[in-house]
């Protein structure tokens, strides 16, 4: 760790651009994934944790495995915002992060908890919190939101959505399917009326089987919750129907 560093919070500027919305001007949820990811690898690495650093000394890796994002509005075009994330004491397996989006004013206007893991670059399986060295400088306990994560289920009936092979522009760094890209996917289970006429509030996520390039990947809805404003996705790997995320979504009309 930078022992220049004085606080774990880390806190980054973004403007939302051209390539970051949707035909409403409004950020697209996967931009947003992706500015929160960004936001944790900086603030990691600002801790002496990032990505580069942990694959060159403990050969692993960092993965998402969970993320709740409450939003009260999403920024437009051209708007500003600021992100400001921090980390939690890190458990057995698991280490828990937190993000707050400030609008130009100032404002909270996103809210959103995540919870991360390491896995062995050869294996590919998890890897206790210990395995790398972290001394942080503080820790802040504060959460950006008080709800916990929730087993994620099917209430009602599936029902087939689409299906998508996962192509090399779907990858990362980690040559998986990238969590952005899941959002993409969980967002094109609705029409484009359907988004013109509502807007995502909160939305929960379990990441839990890597996809791999050439991978078909079923996804489905359950919509039987739909008077409560509330839709779950869940997409299943084709070739065997391992479940690889699940998904709560929240909407309100616009």
């Amino acid at each position: 760790m930078n022992e220049n560093i004085k606080t774990s919070v880390f806190m980054e500027n973004y403007t939302i651009e051209v390539r970051d919305v949707d035909f409403n001007k409004d950020m697209k949820l996967s931009a947003l994934f992706s500015c929160l990811q960004e936001s944790s690898s900086l603030g990691s690495s600002a801790l002496g944790i990032g990505l580069d650093t942990i694959q060159r000394e403990h050969n692993v890796t960092w993965v998402l495995l969970k993320m709740n994002i409450k939003i009260k509005y999403m920024p437009k075009l051209n708007e500003k915002i600021k992100i400001e994330t921090w980390p939690q004491e890190p458990k057995a397996l698991q280490f828990e992060r937190d993000y707050l989006i400030f609008d130009e004013k100032g404002e909270i206007i996103i809210r959103a908890t995540s919870i991360w893991a390491i896995i062995d670059l050869s294996t590919r399986m998890i890897k206790r919190s210990r395995t790398i060295e972290i001394a942080y400088p503080d820790i802040r306990t504060e959460r950006a939101h008080n709800q916990s994560f929730n087993i994620l289920k099917a209430s009602g009936e599936l029902e087939l959505a689409y299906k998508k092979v996962i192509g090399y522009s779907d990858t990362d760094i980690n040559g998986h399917l990238n969590n952005a890209k899941y959002i993409d996917y969980i967002m094109d289970c609705f029409t484009v009326d359907n988004h013109k006429e509502y807007m995502v509030m909160d939305i929960e996520v379990n990441f839990i089987h890597e996809l791999l390039p050439n991978e078909s990947l079923i996804l489905y809805r359950d919509i039987s919750k739909l008077e409560e404003n509330i839709i779950y996705i869940e997409g299943q790997r084709e070739l065997d129907q391992l479940t690889a995320f699940k998904a709560s979504v929240i909407i309100k009309h616009r």
